[in-house]
């Protein structure tokens, strides 16, 4: 994953752990403070608001320590590999578009990051500027010249 990437889960983390995690923390103090548990549909909101958290906390925690940061300064750019940008044109209609592979946690489409589990980004892997590859997607085929590839 990118540096920046990386640095973006760490600090997600951090927000949940020092500002998350306490305010429901004491959300779950004042429901029990209302009285009765068995009846308080506010605590049950809170604990199962906890048990979410506490999940996603886990996740990335988990992600954060298995993720191996790629330096872009030493990546080729004559193949698509992750972290490339790459543009390409739909060979049937000239549409022009850009994206860059990332890890499946920094995916963004919003952004034109796309995950390197996707099929148009496990089509281009390995293509050089120039190549045209014939990808399956769950709307058909559809068929991609690469433009360029920069980082």
């Amino acid at each position: 994953m990118s540096e920046e990437g990386y640095n973006k889960l760490v600090a997600e983390l951090r927000e949940m752990e020092t500002v998350q995690r306490p305010e429901i923390s004491r959300q779950i103090a004042e429901a029990r403070d209302k009285g009765d548990l068995s009846e308080n549909s506010e605590y049950d909101a809170a604990k199962e608001a906890q048990g979410m958290l506490e999940l996603k906390i886990n996740n990335l925690k988990a992600i954060i320590s298995e993720a191996k940061i790629i330096d872009t300064s030493k990546l080729d750019t004559s193949t698509v590999q992750i972290l490339s940008k790459v543009e390409m044109k739909n060979v049937k209609n000239g549409m022009k578009m850009v994206y860059t592979i990332v890890s499946e946690s920094e995916a963004n489409l919003k952004e034109g990051k796309i995950s390197v589990n996707t099929p148009i980004a496990q089509g281009l892997l390995g293509k050089k500027v120039g190549d045209v590859a014939e990808i399956t997607i769950p709307q058909g085929k559809i068929t991609l010249e690469i433009v360029s590839i920069s980082f």
